[in-house]
């Protein structure tokens, strides 16, 4: 409180050191002496910290937790038939948790938590699926949770999955599209042949089902992002509906691109939907890495 700002309680401060100055001046009339120490209150002891094996932005994962993840992913990889060294295994299950904390506190952010009546009806489902609640427990058993670290780990890979979707949910049901054919020959002199069939006038749907009888050149609708061979993706783009391209060096082979039409809203694909919203995600996941403080234990 400003004492300027209250002349009252100015003036009764005042007034209580008046008397106690008056008193301590007059012999005899108090008698002072030197107040025990107030005993100080023993410290609280604070938690010791858990050592953590992964930290993003202040959150992480305890060792034990990790370890057991660990466990877990090398018992799956062995049974699926994989060899995967242990520094592997250790930075797939690393980037795994970093990811998963970096959703979920994304959705944190966005006001989504995963309640406790939402967590209990996830496992209810779970119960019902695996066969009743003591099979679930028998599992969780066999693949070294505890009933405290199952539920932390699902309620964070809920949370997670839901920022995941909200991603994904950005990328629209359409994009600008070509529909292409091509003819891919797998050395230099045969492409450089059909590019010459090409120049003396023969038609490239023709040609294509020369080569190809089965698919007959066919490669169908996509969108940019959507290939994995860039240099293929950005020659097709870059052709005019009726244009066939130069010949184009892939790790597939030699290819000649046809572009049959293109539409700037064309519907895609369930495969190529799936595609860019999966390159979304990752896309969102580099750029929340990079401005994070991400840590792992020694």
């Amino acid at each position: 409180m400003n004492f300027h700002s209250s002349p009252r309680l100015f003036a009764s401060l005042s007034l209580l050191l008046i008397l106690v100055l008056s008193a301590c001046s007059v012999p005899g009339r108090l008698n002072l002496v030197p107040a025990s120490p107030t005993p100080r209150p023993s410290p609280t002891p604070t938690a010791t910290p858990v050592p953590l094996a992964v930290s993003v932005n202040g959150e992480g994962i305890s060792i034990p937790e990790f370890n057991a993840e660990l466990a877990r992913y090398q018992q799956a990889q062995t049974a699926l038939g994989n060899t995967v060294s242990l520094a592997d295994s250790t930075k797939a299950v690393r980037d795994d948790f970093v990811d998963t904390l970096l959703l979920e506190q994304a959705a944190s952010a966005g006001g989504y938590k995963v309640d406790d009546a939402a967590l209990q009806s996830r496992i209810d489902s779970l119960d019902t699926q695996i066969g009743g609640p003591s099979k679930l427990t028998a599992w969780e058993t066999a693949h070294g949770y505890t009933d405290a670290d199952f539920r932390a780990d699902l309620r964070r890979q809920m949370a997670a999955a839901l920022m995941r979707d909200k991603i994904a949910a950005s990328i629209p049901a359409t994009a600008d599209q070509v529909h292409v054919m091509q003819i891919l020959l797998y050395n230099e002199a045969a492409a450089q042949q059909a590019l010459g069939y090409l120049k003396s006038g023969w038609t490239f749907t023709d040609l294509a089902a020369k080569y190809d009888p089965v698919t007959k050149g066919e490669l169908g609708w996509f969108p940019r992002g959507y290939l994995s061979d860039p240099a293929v993706e950005n020659a097709a783009f870059a052709l005019q509906p009726g244009q066939y391209s130069d010949i184009i060096q892939t790790q597939a082979g030699y290819d000649i691109l046809y572009l049959v039409e293109r539409d700037p809203n064309h519907l895609l694909s369930p495969d190529a939907l799936l595609t860019l919203q999966e390159h979304e995600v990752q896309n969102w996941l580099t750029q929340h890495r990079n401005d994070s403080k991400i840590l792992f234990a020694p």
